[in-house]
């Protein structure tokens, strides 16, 4: 069946959010340079507006509609309220019949867009639809941001087979039986990663932090780097307190490590994070990377300490063992192949795994690839368009 939908807009207003739409946006903009007739547009909130600046430059894409929304310490319900408000405005330009829009994941941004889009009866693709912790506020608010998502959406794009399950059990598929709205189509992280690795070879990032872990690497045969990332809310306070006195332990314990903390920029992370760990010698507070060159970080380390959604995704198809410092996660296939682990805040737990993983022997890296094969930006516009999926093409143990 041919497609109705004209006009493609696109959502960002998060790092994650940008990375995993920029393949769509790239991917649309192919189709609609081969002559598909499609009007592609971008639109930005502004939520992460400091860190989207070199994601959007890594993928060449210039948003069309900035709303600049993000103000400092705002509230949820208030980003919330003034997202509707504005997303509502900004699609009021566009014709409800034609138009599709695509939300990525469980931000607060996605959601005000899927509801204003409902409002103004626009469709809605979710993208990375059906993910579920079934706990409503474990990850906060992301868990029911995205069932709130999923009621809302037209058509659901689940990355693995367990999320489209998820979605057949909760009956937000709106025709249960009609799986052209509800087909796995893989992760669109790993359609960026790839591009990302690509032009990394091309052109290797150069950073103080990257010149510091070669210097390291040189200057000790046993050298480990151990890379950090944290920003949930559902940590703020103790939850992080546990986590930075884990890591100043875990620095102490094995001066062979060198940690590469880049610090989320939120007042709540990065104040404790600096207070905790600035004195530590040989862990590097430093502010968020770009992305290419945190892909470079990633792909260099012998282990991630997150609370991350997205590097769960992206660390197995690096083959870099993850403890996740969450007590659920909405990203169970990493998890059953033995790549990723729940450490939770857990101070204990977290520094004597961290001294199992990097005590180990084998060096070779489990590579898998449970969520994607880098074509899910295609099998996602053809599912939109009413074409055929391309079949996937999976690494080993995926």
């Amino acid at each position: 069946m041919a497609s109705v939908y004209k006009t493609y807009v696109f959502v960002i207003g998060t790092r994650p959010e940008a990375i995993k739409q920029a393949p769509l946006i790239l991917e649309a903009r192919r189709l609609r340079d081969a002559g598909a007739g499609l009007n592609v547009v971008v639109l930005s909130t502004g939520q992460h507006r400091e860190m989207l600046r070199p994601i959007l430059r890594l993928f060449d894409i210039e948003p069309d509609i900035d709303l600049d929304l993000m103000e400092p310490n705002q509230t949820l319900e208030k980003l919330t309220a003034k997202a509707v408000v504005e997303i509502g405005a900004a699609l009021a330009d566009f014709p409800s019949s034609e138009t599709i829009v695509f939300v990525q994941g469980d931000t607060t941004t996605a959601m005000a867009a899927a509801l204003a889009s409902f409002y103004k009866g626009i469709s809605v693709c979710h993208v990375e639809a059906g993910l579920r912790t079934d706990n409503p506020t474990n990850p906060f608010p992301e868990e029911m941001n995205r069932r709130i998502i999923g009621q809302l959406a037209t058509i659901h794009a689940p990355p693995t087979q367990s999320a489209a399950e998820n979605l057949l059990r909760d009956y937000v598929v709106p025709a249960i039986n009609d799986e052209s709205t509800n087909q796995v189509a893989g992760n669109t992280v790993i359609d960026a990663l790839k591009i990302a690795l690509d032009r990394i070879e091309e052109n290797p990032p150069a950073s103080e932090t990257l010149e510091r872990i070669r210097s390291w690497k040189i200057s000790r045969k046993d050298a480990k780097l151990i890379l950090v990332t944290g920003h949930r809310r559902e940590n703020f306070g103790d939850g992080f307190d546990s986590v930075f006195r884990a890591l100043a332990r875990i620095a102490g314990e094995h001066p062979e490590a060198l940690l590469v903390y880049p610090v989320h920029l939120n007042p709540n992370v990065k104040g404790p994070a600096e207070k905790a760990l600035g004195e530590i010698k040989n862990l590097l507070l430093r502010p968020p990377a770009e992305y290419p060159e945190f892909v470079a970080l990633m792909k260099q380390a012998d282990l991630i300490i997150t609370d991350s959604g997205g590097v769960q995704e992206e660390a197995p198809f690096l083959g870099v063992p993850v403890l996740v410092t969450r007590t659920t996660t909405e990203r169970p296939e990493a998890l059953a192949r033995g790549v990723v682990e729940l450490v939770g805040t857990d101070e204990e737990k977290l520094v004597s795994r961290a001294k199992e993983l990097l005590s180990r022997s084998d060096k070779q890296r489990q590579l898998v690839s449970p969520y994607g094969d880098g074509r899910a930006a295609e099998r996602i516009l053809a599912l939109v368009r009413g074409q055929p999926m391309a079949p996937f093409e999976w690494l080993p143990d995926a």
